[in-house]
């Protein structure tokens, strides 16, 4: 099920769980972002990283495959929790919680879009970031949490060869 900006909120504390979904291609770290269909009323046509609401009594890394599988299609492993911020979603008028947990892919599953809730998929690496920065604006909250993650995945992948 899509859930979109328009579900009332005003006043509320929202909790999102996202996934910093993790492969090497070409031999580098890459991240999955996901550009939000330019119909969501909040941050359309923006990159993301991939999750969504936490629904009431939900475990948040329950509730983060859940929510990969509904948009993605795409099923993960749930790794470590890597960072947690807030922020102020001025059109639901809410303040959400978004918690990033590091995440694999399954053996075999792939990322699809969901028109109704992105309308692209981009694995992002050291070399094109700054695509998702010239889009997002350097203002963007998960920007340097995307950067962050890239860091930390290329000291262990120089760690792992070392």
């Amino acid at each position: 099920m899509s859930q979109d900006s328009s579900i009332a909120a005003y006043g509320q504390q929202v909790i999102t769980a996202c996934a910093v979904v993790n492969k090497f291609i070409n031999g580098k770290p890459s991240i999955l972002v996901a550009k939000r269909a330019a119909t969501k009323k909040f941050l359309p046509g923006k990159y993301e990283l991939p999750g969504g609401h936490i629904d009431y009594g939900e475990n948040p890394e329950d509730g983060l495959k859940r929510e990969l599988l509904e948009e993605l299609g795409f099923d993960v492993t749930i790794g470590s929790l890597f960072a947690a911020f807030t922020y102020i979603n001025e059109i639901k008028g809410s303040h959400s919680i978004e918690l990033l947990y590091f995440a694999q892919a399954k053996e075999g599953s792939e990322p699809t879009v969901n028109p109704e809730d992105h309308s692209g998929l981009l694995w992002v690496n050291e070399d094109n970031i700054n695509l998702v920065e010239q889009e997002n604006g350097s203002d963007d909250q998960e920007l340097p949490y995307l950067k962050k993650s890239l860091r930390i995945l290329n000291n262990y992948e120089s760690i792992k060869l070392g």
